[in-house]
C-alpha cells in the first residue's frame, strides 16, 4: 500500500454544507482506482470521500495510525473533493 501523499481537505460547496470536513491530521492520496484516506491524529475518526459528482460511499472509522479504502475517481472525470467527518461531535 502507498502512503498517502496528498492533503485535501477542500469540498464542494454541496458536500461542504452537508459535513464537517475532516482535521489536518487527516491525508488522503487519490488515483483513479482507489483513494487512500491515512489517519495521523491522536485520534479515531469516522470518514468519508466527498466526490465531484456526488458519489455517495459509506462511512469507515479510521483508527490512529491507520489507513482506509475507498474507490478512486475513475476515469469518467469524477474528482474527490476532499475528506469529511461523519458521525461525530459536529459533524453533519
Amino acid at each position: 500500500m502507498t502512503a498517502p501523499a496528498t492533503v485535501v481537505h477542500a469540498a464542494s460547496p454541496e458536500a461542504a454544507a452537508d459535513s464537517t470536513l475532516a482535521p489536518a491530521c487527516v491525508a488522503l492520496s487519490a488515483s483513479w482506482r482507489y483513494t487512500f484516506v491515512a489517519n495521523d491524529c491522536s485520534t479515531t475518526h469516522t470518514v468519508r470521500v466527498v466526490y465531484g459528482d456526488g458519489t455517495e460511499v459509506p462511512c469507515r472509522e479510521v483508527a490512529p495510525g491507520a489507513t482506509a479504502t475507498f474507490p478512486g475517481y475513475g476515469t469518467s472525470g469524477n474528482t474527490v473533493e476532499g475528506v469529511a467527518l461523519c458521525g461525530e461531535a459536529g459533524a453533519a
